[in-house]
């Protein structure tokens, strides 16, 4: 089993001038922190608009400061918002495959379309189509990575002319999908399509060994890949806080990662919130529960090793930590990681590589199967050569050539006001 560290930017109310800056330094010191431990991956969400649950609106940037501070750790989308009105299918190629040039080949791809009317009307998404939208762009996305020239595309949600989308990732063919899921139906979508399954559903050890067995049985049997490869992958995310003294990690982390909770609930279920005005953290103060719940990651080193080993033993490929939760503190997170690298996760470096290729095996003739349902891409015949600005106003027979702004607006109106 691998390992994963989790950034929604959290930030609860009162907000200091510094508030937004510390937060991101720390989380950096804190990725460079974990890529010197051998953590696995780090994985960057994507949000709008969702104030003190999460500040992270620009993960690209975010991700790529990691690239620059880091070694081997992976860098994982997780997610991009992919239906169109939040960001172009093409721009998300572009940044996805520049991304993973500057890393060295180390992004994972993660996809998802939210669920949050803050953010889905923010935008002007349609809640009925987004499943169609995001259907859509990550489909063509992962064509564009690969195409010389992409052909273009005329759909239900978006529409662009050929064009060659560069650059290239390194990855090959592209970095590897996974889809959000937060219940056992998008579990299964993501199987179909041959994705990882980046779990925000907070299961127990039990639960998450029947999500393993409908992802992997899915996939078996009805696996129908949506890019050019497949990633059958089942990361769960969950707490994170340890200490010597078990209480003392409670006292620490547990109240926090309530927080995490409880504003995701606020602004994809049961809130209603005044953008700018409502202060989530001290809504969560009156009406947080009077106790605690266990959770994976919080404990002390001994009692979170169970807790993993049992996770392991369901099937999950990877546990990705929320450390930075609530006002989770520094030092904290960073003494946590410490302690984990240097108590709990040498054993299951030492036992992922067996894993691995067990798992390889067992899946082998499906993942060829599978790969044979791939479509060829279609042979693009030549591609009509685009005239510039100037060489379409000298074809349309203009006598004196227009006056071109910098941009290129308005030579439509020129061209016909001199025609």
């Amino acid at each position: 089993m691998q390992f994963g560290i989790f950034y929604e930017h959290q930030l609860p109310r009162p907000w200091a001038e510094d508030s937004e800056h510390r937060l991101l330094k720390e989380a950096l010191d804190q990725v460079e922190l974990a890529d010197r431990l051998g953590i696995d991956y780090a994985w960057e969400v994507e949000h709008h608009f969702l104030e003190e649950y999460s500040h992270s609106s620009a993960p690209e940037v975010f991700l790529a400061a990691c690239s620059q501070r880091t070694k081997q750790i992976r860098l994982g989308h997780g997610i991009v918002l992919m239906p169109s009105n939040y960001n172009h299918p093409a721009r998300v190629a572009e940044r996805i495959a520049t991304l993973d040039l500057i890393s060295d080949g180390r992004v994972e791809w993660g996809t998802g379309a939210s669920s949050s009317r803050n953010e889905l009307e923010g935008f002007g998404i349609d809640p009925e189509r987004k499943h169609l939208m995001w259907e859509e762009s990550v489909r063509e996305a992962a064509k564009m990575m690969v195409m010389e020239p992409y052909p273009g595309f005329q759909g239900q949600s978006f529409a662009m002319p050929a064009r060659n989308v560069v650059p290239k990732p390194l990855q090959k063919p592209h970095p590897p999908l996974w889809l959000a899921c937060s219940n056992r139906e998008t579990i299964k979508i993501a199987a179909r399509y041959g994705m990882g399954a980046l779990t925000f559903a907070f299961i127990d050890p039990e639960s998450a060994s029947h999500w393993v067995e409908t992802y992997y049985e899915t996939f078996r049997q009805e696996c129908d890949p949506i890019g050019r490869a497949v990633n059958p992958n089942i990361a769960i995310v969950a707490g994170f806080m340890l200490h010597e003294d078990s209480g003392e990690a409670v006292r620490r982390g547990a109240r926090n990662f309530q927080f995490f909770g409880y504003a995701l609930s606020h602004f994809y279920i049961t809130g209603s919130h005044v953008p700018g005005h409502f202060d989530l953290w001290e809504d969560f103060q009156r009406n947080k529960p009077e106790n605690y719940e266990a959770t994976v990651g919080i404990g002390s080193p001994e009692q979170v090793r169970r807790n993993l080993e049992a996770l392991e033993a369901a099937g999950v490929d990877q546990v990705v930590f929320v450390q930075q939760a609530g006002n989770n503190r520094h030092e904290h997170i960073c003494e946590s990681l410490e302690l984990f690298a240097e108590q709990v996760m040498p054993a299951f470096k030492e036992r992922h590589e067996a894993h691995q290729q067990r798992k390889a095996d067992t899946l082998a003739s499906c993942i060829e199967r599978t790969m044979q349902r791939i479509p060829s891409l279609p042979h693009v015949a030549r591609v009509p050569p685009m005239d510039a600005y100037p060489v379409l106003a000298a074809k349309a027979g203009l006598a004196e050539q227009p006056q071109i702004p910098a941009d290129g607006d308005n030579i439509v109106t020129a061209i016909a006001g001199r025609g």
